[in-house]
């Protein structure tokens, strides 16, 4: 069970561009990370129900400091709304926990389809809603980051990602967060779920047989150093560009984002046999 050099590239080639957009867009990257680590953990042995719990797993500990680094770039420009973030990172990372014990239980195949369907619907409602108005200031409401945060960690700790890519639209539409606000306040909530959903699925793997060389529960440490050891610095870089582009751009590319992430989740691409 020990992996080759080409695994070693792949997995450090997926670091730097999970970081990137990380940084640039507020999201996690497990659309990048975790075909990748699944085909990896596939190709060494691993069986794919404990493979793609592992993907899972440390792919939310790869988000955290991944998270951090965009965090701290985005505050420095003023776009972290610290009240919102730590509210709905707090009662997300509560969700992701018990999200990641669902997860540990069920069959990954339902999960992704059910996910990836979400992720394409929030992104029809982005490419066709109207811009909120500018003239309104971001919601305040406590109680409203309690509401969103819970159900979309659950949803992060099932899947296996920081939740960004669901927040985002939501910070947007209905919490009238402008968009480089909504990116920026993002990767400062996605600390906490990755930690909450991390925690859960090094738990919930514990004594489990089968696991690669180098892992506690369904974390694996070595690919979370080739990981993290890329993405970390990129996250710089990514956040810094986000603050380059107009919302408009940074809009769109998101979108393209959530439908590539949301149709591959679902298998569209696997099922036209496309490579991508």
């Amino acid at each position: 069970m020990e992996m080759h050099v080409a695994q070693i590239i792949a997995l450090l080639i997926t670091g730097l561009g999970v970081g990137f957009a990380s940084g640039l867009l507020g999201v996690g990257g497990c659309f990048i990370m975790i075909p990748v680590q699944f085909w990896v953990l596939k190709s060494i042995g691993v069986d794919p129900t404990i493979a793609i719990r592992i993907a899972f797993g440390t792919n939310l500990l790869v988000v955290l400091p991944t998270a951090f680094s965009g965090a701290m770039t985005h505050h420095k420009k003023g776009a972290v709304v610290w009240k919102a973030g730590i509210t709905l990172g707090i009662t997300g990372a509560i969700g992701a926990f018990f999200g990641a014990f669902i997860a540990a239980h069920l069959p990954g195949k339902i999960l992704n389809i059910a996910f990836g369907t979400a992720v394409v619907l929030g992104a029809l409602r982005m490419l066709t809603a109207k811009p909120p108005q500018i003239t309104e200031e971001p919601s305040d409401s406590l109680a409203a980051f309690i509401l969103w945060g819970i159900p979309l960690g659950i949803v992060s700790g099932i899947i296996g990602i920081g939740g960004g890519v669901l927040m985002i639209p939501i910070m947007v539409y209905f919490l009238r967060f402008k968009m480089h606000q909504a990116v920026g306040t993002s990767t400062a909530l996605m600390i906490f779920t990755a930690l909450g959903g991390s925690l859960s699925f090094l738990i919930n793997g514990l004594g489990v047989q089968g696991l690669p060389p180098y892992s506690t529960g369904y974390l694996n440490w070595l690919q979370w150093i080739l990981l993290a050891g890329c993405s970390i610095p990129m996250a710089i870089v990514g956040a810094k560009t986000a603050h380059i582009l107009p919302a408009k751009q940074l809009k769109y590319i998101f979108i393209a984002v959530m439908f590539y992430m949301g149709l591959k989740m679902i298998g569209v691409f696997a099922w036209l046999h496309l490579p991508i």
